[in-house]
């Protein structure tokens, strides 16, 4: 059985070599010993703080098969971005100029760097090994956020982002950076974008330009590629724009990925999932798969399982098994999601 659950210190080795697989612009998990243990243990400390207003906290969780015991994914959600670190983003905006003694008007379109989102709930931290990469695993694996998100809603921002990866080569490479590099920053993108994970961004506000940066001005190869995404978070942009996610119109101000964002109260899998009443019992014939999750913070737990759901009751029959995994009782809730 696959179990997702709250990451703890024991899981370092495994955080450690998600790192090293995730690759380039896999911004929030460097390779960095240090970084992996305080992001540990700073989830492990969010999981148990007692939140009235979201600020810091940071609730990243694994996936585990309980058959091995090995961990092979991960997801994550942060409360509220920027209120420590400074959270950063290009906003793409219009500036027209026009002349009635020539009889001309164009509109130029601008990047302005802004903090636009601090505040807001971050979708982060998400990755599946390659060899369960199968039967819905990665979708179980990123919609069990929202039941998360429905359940501890005051633990959050109001608005929920997701930041897209954008297009980089093999080695890691940016068409969008290159110009950031040569003409501003001076360093490669591995490498800023390494610092970014490490939280040491004061080269940013030192080095980005202040002003609004005219796209038509940038290389074509960089103008090609704002707001696009990654050959492989295609699906991931997939599944979120299914729940209502949108661009407004902010791109990573790396490799000009697209933000993505929707009202938690708005997210599709938030308003539909719903909590029932469970009766340990044998699994009806007429079950189809679901999403589902205890309701609890500290021992959160969440997995997919079969259940017979009706419109018209608020009971529903789990297995045993599926029961103690997710360390519910006979008359404790869950929270479920149609797959």
């Amino acid at each position: 059985m696959l179990v997702i659950r709250p990451i703890r210190s024991t899981d370092y080795e495994a955080l450690y070599q998600i790192a090293q697989e995730s690759g380039h612009g896999f911004t929030s998990l460097p390779v960095n010993e240090d970084l992996l243990r305080s992001k540990i243990a700073r989830v492990e400390e969010s999981f148990t703080k007692q939140v009235d207003t979201p600020f810091d906290e940071g609730y990243l969780m694994v996936l585990e098969d309980t058959e091995t015991g090995e961990v092979v994914g991960t997801c994550g959600i942060e409360a509220a971005v920027g209120m420590v670190d400074a959270f950063y983003h290009y906003r793409l905006g219009t500036e027209v100029y026009h002349s009635e003694q020539i009889d001309v008007r164009n509109e130029v379109e601008t990047l302005t760097l802004c903090h636009d989102y601090t505040g807001a709930a971050e979708l982060c931290t998400l990755f599946l090994r390659s060899s369960y990469r199968k039967n819905n695993n990665g979708r179980m694996l990123s919609r069990s956020r929202f039941l998360f998100l429905a359940q501890h809603a005051k633990r959050f921002g109001e608005t929920v982002i997701a930041e897209m990866r954008g297009e980089s080569d093999e080695e890691g490479n940016s068409p969008f950076y290159g110009w950031l590099q040569e003409h501003f920053l001076g360093i490669d993108f591995v490498r800023a974008d390494y610092l970014s994970g490490l939280s040491q961004k004061a080269f940013m506000a030192e080095m980005m330009p202040k002003n609004a940066v005219y796209v038509c001005l940038l290389p074509k190869e960089a103008q090609k590629v704002i707001g696009e995404v990654h050959t492989n978070t295609r699906p991931a942009l997939n599944l979120l724009q299914a729940e209502g996610f949108r661009c407004r119109g902010y791109v990573d101000i790396f490799d000009a990925g697209p933000t993505v964002e929707c009202h938690l109260n708005d997210i599709r899998s938030v308003r539909e999932s719903r909590l029932l009443t469970v009766t340990i019992g044998d699994t009806p014939s007429d079950a189809t798969s679901y999403i589902v999750s205890n309701t609890e913070l500290e021992n959160y737990r969440a997995t997919a399982v079969n259940l017979a759901v009706t419109d018209d009751s608020d009971d529903v029959i789990l297995d045993a098994q599926t029961a103690a995994a997710l360390m519910v009782k006979d008359g404790g809730q869950i929270r479920v999601l149609p797959m």
